[in-house]
């Protein structure tokens, strides 16, 4: 996805935009009202950061202007204001979100998931395909190149969370969150387990395969190139 962060902080800027890239998504940042408001209005984005507190023009009238010139661009709110009144005012604004500081990164990129999918799915969706992959939520079953893969629930939910962010880097710690509900380090190498078992089923028969190992980061779920 093209994220656009809105944020005076230079260095919460910065590591939302590092966070953001490594996740696998492309980022383009402001420092300030003005700033976002300008490539806002410049460029298509899938999803808007943006921060409540904002020099030249603060958060809120920066999405009210947008939303009346009818940019209809998920916004996700991020605030130190975390009372209720707050978050109203951001709703009320245009916001589709609305995240207070501190936050959990995991939690932060579950929601910009959750946005983007909101805004484009006209039904729910109970399909998805990476390549010859396909997964059937409805039925939990999955077939590659037409042939029936037999998985165990975790495995199903492992690769279910792998395809929803096809293309992407999934690092281990969002893996243990999303689909252990695991919020701390257990010093488990679970996940590595369940990836090997994943790639027995899903790319040992297969010329492609389609799991693949980003040193020093995850791994990514991807089809061939070209």
């Amino acid at each position: 996805m093209k994220i656009l962060v809105i944020e005076d902080d230079r260095q919460a800027a910065s590591y939302l935009a590092k966070g953001l890239k490594e996740a696998g998504h492309v980022v383009d940042v402001a420092n300030d009202g003005k700033e976002g408001l300008f490539l806002a209005g410049a460029e298509h984005y899938d999803v808007m950061i943006v921060d409540r507190m904002l020099p030249g023009r603060d958060g809120l009238s920066l999405v009210q202007v947008l939303r009346a010139a009818g940019n209809d661009t998920p916004v996700l709110f991020l605030s130190a204001l975390g009372s209720v009144d707050d978050r109203v005012k951001g709703l009320k604004a245009g916001g589709d979100d609305y995240l207070t500081k501190p936050f959990a990164f995991s939690e932060l990129l579950a929601r910009i998931e959750v946005l983007v999918r909101r805004r484009g799915a006209g039904q729910p969706q109970t399909r998805l395909a990476v390549g010859d992959l396909e997964l059937d939520l409805l039925s939990r079953s999955v077939r590659r190149a037409g042939k029936a893969i037999d998985l165990l629930p975790r495995e199903f939910s492992l690769l279910e969370y792998l395809m929803r962010n096809a293309g992407s880097v999934v690092t281990r710690t969002m893996m243990l969150e999303n689909v252990w509900d695991y919020h701390f380090d257990p010093q488990t190498n679970v996940i590595d387990v369940h990836i090997a078992r994943l790639r027995q089923k899903i790319d040992k028969d297969f010329p492609t395969p389609l799991i693949h190992t980003v040193r020093g980061a995850g791994y990514s779920l991807r089809a061939a190139e070209g």
